[in-house]
């Protein structure tokens, strides 16, 4: 489960996310959920953070206890391949946010290139 209570992306705000992060993530306790992915520690299973990490902040987030698993969405969507260039601290392909919720089949998505 993915909770964004402080995103305001698409117009998809809340007027006390700080609440509503906060009930979310304590209802969800009550459940068997596998992992909660969302901003802040709050959820007593496994942690994923999110939000602009790259390799550098997301090994120290882990390194330092405050997540166990750091998700890069929008690197991942521009670098077909993020695992290995991570791994081996490749340059990463810029992100174009604009081409993320289109309906172009020929841009976006698919046209990012692999290492070589």
């Amino acid at each position: 489960m993915r909770l964004s209570p402080f995103s305001n992306y698409m117009e998809c705000g809340d007027s006390n996310p700080n609440a509503l992060g906060l009930y979310m993530a304590e209802a969800l306790n009550k459940h068997e959920l596998l992992y909660l992915h969302m901003v802040e520690k709050s959820f007593k299973g496994t942690f994923i953070v999110a939000g602009g990490y790259d390799r550098e902040d997301g090994n120290k987030v882990v390194a330092e206890n405050r997540a166990d698993l750091v998700a890069y969405g929008r690197l991942f969507l521009a670098n077909p391949d993020l695992p290995k260039r991570l791994e081996i601290n490749a340059k990463l392909n810029k992100y174009n946010r604009d081409t993320f919720y289109i309906a172009d089949r020929v841009v976006g998505y698919t046209d990012y290139p692999f290492l070589e």
